[in-house]
């Protein structure tokens, strides 16, 4: 007779105000911008709106013929400003040993640049089995399935178009810059208030089988 046990699953998780709070390396790293450039920057501003490509935000502030050299310079200074100030999110460590102990694996795919975002989790001792970077929204959906990943846990409606556009299950959390409201609004299957409630959750989660 064959096994009803289902296979554990790969769980992707993104980064910024998922798994870690930037903001306050983010605003450091901002201000030291501002400063380095001459340019004002609202860096508290900068730091309601964290998830979009970093291309983004620049625009609000620099020419658009600049914004590759300042994205360049950001990403730059950014290993000395934003990696001790930044803390782990409640539950965030809780969570990845959660995939682990149910026998499956955790990847982090993110819209931040790939060797910050490594340095983020080398630092705060988070490992994940894979890291990807530079991937937004929808674009998230090229490593969910080259990785196999059938649950997207994240805090913007963009992860939440990137794990439908990846036929995963779209996990939101409540932490970032969208409300719970706005996620479910665009197609999370699950809304938590914080990755603390993730353990519980994902114990109790039995797949659709097909």
């Amino acid at each position: 007779m064959a096994s009803t046990t289902a296979p554990a699953p790969t769980v992707g998780f993104d980064l910024d105000m998922t798994l870690i709070d930037s903001r306050p390396g983010i605003r450091a790293c901002y201000q030291a911008l501002a400063e380095r450039t001459g340019t004002y920057i609202d860096a508290d501003l900068a730091v309601t709106r964290l998830g979009p490509p970093l291309a983004e935000e620049l625009i609000n502030w620099f020419p658009e013929d600049r914004i590759a050299e300042m994205a360049d310079l950001y990403r730059s200074m950014y290993p000395a400003f934003a990696i001790e100030a930044t803390l782990e999110m409640p539950g965030a460590r809780e969570a990845v040993d959660a995939v682990r102990a149910a026998g499956g694996r955790a990847i982090v795919v993110t819209a931040k640049y790939e060797p910050n975002a490594k340095l983020h989790l080398e630092h705060l001792g988070i490992h994940p089995d894979e890291v990807v970077g530079n991937l937004w929204a929808e674009q998230k959906a090229e490593a969910l399935r080259e990785h196999g990943a059938s649950i997207y846990v994240g805090d913007h409606i963009g992860d939440v178009r990137g794990a439908r556009k990846a036929d995963a299950l779209a996990l939101a959390v409540a932490t970032g810059p969208c409300s719970a409201e706005e996620l479910s609004a665009a197609g999370a299957d699950v809304v938590l208030d914080d990755l603390t409630q993730f353990p519980g959750w994902l114990a109790d989660y039995r797949p659709v089988r097909a």
